[in-house]
């Protein structure tokens, strides 16, 4: 019995020594400002050049950015005829280039969804995409840094599969997605949203750095921060990622990153508020350090979503074949007293 137990405190060292990035500590979100105009009453999307807040209404029927000022106070529209059928999520590329990700399917009925490209003048150009398994609800857009979108479901089991352009985008298209992965979203105790802890399972919104080295997917509930080695987004979302909390929004839905790092968040209704995370993405960049280190440089990966699973196996095996190994000593000497 002694040696179980010693063995148990071996693999409890063992264990500690590999702790997931997100069991840190995290700065709690601080506001930034309110959002108190009407047009806004459904904030889905954001992004920020770190002067400016560009958002996002879900719904309406011509495409639109709202421009924002660091006081959430609508500055400017940029508008453009096309009439979006449920615009979920916003990026933008390093020309300048807004994408809306008019992708929203809570029936499932689209035979196809779309991307729209808007210009700072208001250009807008129509992008249609199709599934390659039928029809999913998506409210999560990342452009990675060779500006190739990926869209990541919205799943109330937190199953969320991730899909991209099997080639060029073409207008009005469409053009096949094909999967490129999942991710499993672990429920959480953190309160929020509007469905109780289903909700802290379910992708609501994402956003990239500009140059692309931490990406975040969220919940109503929960941030999840990714670093990118080498812009490789498809293996980042294997990694494990930095758990940012964002308790109490009633219906969060938008997230973006400042150019600094900090991660700022946003949910559905007026007189909701915009919140920070300072020093976010640092904490994504320093966990893969960290990450490679103990794994002799490379990354943890083989796990999807919140849990890598390759070292948990590992350990797993090894408490089985420890456990046992004493277990069996012990019968033996049973047997010969």
């Amino acid at each position: 019995m002694r040696g179980i137990v010693a063995a148990a405190v071996v693999l409890a060292a063992f264990i500690g020594g590999t702790a997931p990035a997100m069991a840190q500590e995290v700065p709690a979100p601080q506001p930034v400002c309110k959002n108190s105009d009407s047009r806004l009453s459904e904030l889905s999307g954001l992004v920020s050049d770190g002067e400016h807040l560009y958002a996002l209404n879900d719904g309406g029927t011509k495409t639109q950015v709202f421009v924002l000022g660091r006081d959430c106070k609508v500055q400017k529209v940029i508008s453009a005829a096309t009439d979006p059928y449920d615009p979920e999520d916003l990026a933008r590329t390093a020309d300048g280039t807004f994408w809306l990700s008019d992708t929203g399917d809570n029936r499932k009925r689209r035979d196809t969804v779309a991307l729209i490209s808007l210009t700072p003048q208001g250009k807008a150009t129509l992008h249609r995409l199709t599934y390659p398994d039928g029809q999913h609800d998506v409210e999560a857009l990342i452009m990675d840094r060779s500006g190739t979108p990926y869209l990541i479901t919205k799943d109330v089991f937190g199953d969320a599969k991730v899909y991209r352009p099997t080639g060029p985008l073409a207008s009005p298209g469409p053009t096949p997605l094909e999967s490129v992965g999942s991710l499993q979203i672990k429920e959480t105790s953190t309160p929020g949203g509007p469905v109780g802890s289903i909700g802290s399972m379910t992708v609501t919104g994402a956003a990239s750095m500009a140059d692309g080295s931490v990406v975040a997917l969220r919940t109503y509930t929960d941030a999840y921060l990714y670093a990118v080695t080498d812009g490789d987004l498809k293996s980042a979302l294997q990694r494990e990622p930095v758990r940012v909390p964002l308790p109490n929004e009633k219906q969060g839905e938008a997230i973006a990153f400042d150019p600094d790092g900090t991660l700022l968040s946003g949910g559905e209704g007026v007189g909701e508020q915009i919140r920070a995370v300072k020093g976010a993405a640092a904490l994504a960049v320093d966990a893969a350090k960290s990450e490679g280190s103990t794994s002799g440089g490379t990354s943890a990966a083989g796990g999807t979503g919140q849990g890598a699973d390759f070292p948990y196996v590992q350990v797993g095996i090894a408490a089985v074949v420890v456990i046992g190994g004493f277990l069996l000593v012990g019968r033996l000497r049973k047997r010969r007293a």
